[in-house]
């Protein structure tokens, strides 16, 4: 399965709204197959296809990479909307598409996901804590939205000159992407916390 270059901010792919999967076939399911080799090597725990440049409707999710999540399956959700939110707390966000930048994020506690698996079959889940919060970044990516979006003026002003570095390639990553400098990893230096 090879990896796929990740697109990163200012690529024009991650704000464009993603269309629905209207059925599968094996490009779908290679495609997905290929997403969480991508996300897995990028140290990921949740990626969103037009992060890799595909304009569907498809999250992959696998949150088994962390010791509290290590008994939880891999997810695939194509078509996935939150149909029910409750409650809301705050934490730290990154993401693939924008190396090096976190910050606090408000999002729901518990929420309801109506999706089609890879069967093409209706499911809903019902998710609490990091996997709510997985989920409603990777919905907000096939959107057209990146976290930043949810923080205040002043927050995102100060992101302004890190953004510009980044948008200009300024930012080096560890893992192929399109929009920035790619360095490969060095396996001597442990990786920091998983991103989304």
């Amino acid at each position: 399965m090879p990896i796929l270059p990740i697109y990163v901010y200012d690529q024009p792919v991650l704000r464009r709204r993603a269309k629905p999967v209207r059925g599968i076939d094996g490009a779908l399911t290679k495609l997905t197959e290929d997403m969480f080799e991508t996300m897995h090597s990028a140290n990921g725990i949740g990626l969103a296809a037009n992060q890799v440049g595909s304009l569907q409707r498809i999250v992959v999710v696998d949150l088994s990479v962390t010791e509290e999540w290590k008994d939880t399956k891999p997810l695939v959700l194509l078509n996935p909307e939150v149909v029910r939110q409750e409650g809301e707390v705050t934490m730290e966000e990154g993401c693939l598409s924008l190396p090096d930048i976190r910050d606090e994020v408000d999002r729901a506690e518990t929420i309801t996901v109506r999706f089609l698996d890879l069967e093409f079959r209706q499911q809903e889940l019902t998710a609490s804590g990091l996997l709510a919060r997985v989920c409603m970044h990777e919905i907000d990516h096939l959107n057209g939205v990146l976290f930043f979006d949810h923080l205040g003026p002043l927050k995102r002003k100060l992101l302004n000159g890190r953004l510009n570095r980044l948008k200009n390639g300024d930012m080096e990553v560890d893992y192929p992407v399109v929009g920035a400098i790619y360095v490969p990893a060095d396996p001597a230096v442990p990786k920091g916390p998983p991103s989304e």
